[in-house]
């Protein structure tokens, strides 16, 4: 028998909650060469080699950029690709 003045807590999140987008984030680093982050860029997000450049030099200027924002399954599988190309990624969840 629950005593009086007991207040239950749900634990489940609103759906808004739940669709708020993943930000994919890559951080400069001294390694890879500014060529090879753009092929990166393009096999990985499919993007046309101008928009992986204008990335890439933003990873190179700025030392971050966000690269894709979208679903968390969907970035977190980018970030493990990244990760394979040995590109330093994270995710952020978006403001």
């Amino acid at each position: 028998m629950p005593q009086t003045g007991t207040v239950l807590v749900s634990d489940t999140k609103s759906k808004e909650d739940l669709d708020i987008p993943w930000n994919v984030i890559v951080l400069n680093d001294p390694i890879n060469l500014m060529s090879y982050v753009t092929m990166v860029f393009q096999r990985v997000f499919g993007y046309p080699r101008h928009k992986a450049e204008t990335l890439m030099l933003e990873v190179h200027h700025k030392g971050r950029s966000l690269v894709w924002s979208g679903g968390r399954e969907q970035a977190e599988h980018y970030v493990h690709q990244l990760h394979s190309y040995q590109l330093l990624a994270h995710l952020e969840k978006s403001e």
